[in-house]
């Protein structure tokens, strides 16, 4: 019998054109996976709203792993660090309340502008992101699941 993992995939919406392709990233890699793969997406306005969606969903039981994708962009304010580290400590707290592996693919370029050459770079590596998100998905839930 083939064992079936079940993976969340949570996405910000900011720069959503280049966020997504996180998720097409790891979906090629996963198909790799001597195993049945469900990956349920889910959209959320930003990064800052991911580490609560994923502490829910954690709690729920219902996903053996949870990855989350962002691109937060340098504005101009320097607001962007604190966001930035507001979410990797929130995802960090969300694996370790409800034990479920919690993965980011969230970047914070310094100097991104939304130029043709930068969308285009940041695409292309959101999907070498994701790829790498699915190979610590596999290690991890090697020694969990």
């Amino acid at each position: 019998m083939t064992k079936l993992l079940k993976i969340a995939f949570i996405k910000a919406r900011w720069h959503a054109e280049i966020v997504d392709q996180a998720l097409v990233g790891f979906e090629a890699d996963m198909d790799s996976v001597d195993a049945t793969v469900q990956i349920t997406s889910f959209d959320v306005p930003g990064a800052f709203e991911m580490p609560l969606l994923a502490k829910n969903l954690g709690a729920s039981g219902d996903y053996d792993a949870i990855v989350c994708a962002a691109l937060v962009v340098d504005g101009g304010i320097y607001r962007h660090d604190f966001v930035a580290a507001a979410v990797v400590n929130g995802l960090m707290e969300a694996q370790m309340c409800t034990g479920v592996p919690t993965f980011s693919v969230s970047l914070t370029p310094h100097h991104f502008q939304p130029s043709a050459e930068h969308i285009e770079f940041y695409s292309e590596h959101f999907v070498k992101k994701g790829s790498e998100a699915a190979q610590a998905v596999r290690q991890t839930l090697e020694h969990y699941v």
